[in-house]
């Protein structure tokens, strides 16, 4: 199960599962006005996911984040995002995230016990909160 934030509150984001394909006759009309685009922004900006990898590393290793922890991380992708950064170490409390930039996804999540003697590869920067 992966999560976002939006707006500071936590939401599941459950599986598609069954999907039907369905025929459409007549093209929509994809809405392109300047408050729909500024709402896709600011929404962007306000959300993340915590990929299925992450959310079992997390369980597994007991560490859980409150609502104003995801405000935190979220507020350190987006500093990632502003430098250009694609995929960040992020470290918050005694965890180590790695977040793919460009996906807003925490990919993986390393406890200070589990960190001892790793090594973070393909990583292009380091977010320290």
């Amino acid at each position: 199960m992966s999560f976002r934030v939006v707006n500071g509150q936590i939401h599941s984001v459950e599986p598609i599962g069954n999907f039907h394909e369905r025929k459409i006759s007549t093209p929509t009309k994809i809405s392109t006005n300047f408050n729909d685009i500024l709402n896709e922004k600011i929404n962007k900006n306000e959300s993340f996911i915590i990929s299925k990898h992450a959310e079992q590393r997390l369980s597994s290793r007991n560490i859980s984040f409150n609502e104003q922890d995801m405000k935190n991380i979220n507020e350190a992708i987006n500093k990632a995002e502003q430098k250009g950064a694609r995929n960040s170490l992020i470290l918050y409390k005694d965890v180590a995230l790695i977040t793919s930039i460009k996906n807003r996804t925490v990919i993986t999540a390393v406890d200070k016990n589990s960190a001892k003697d790793n090594v973070f590869t393909n990583v292009d920067s380091v977010v320290l909160l």
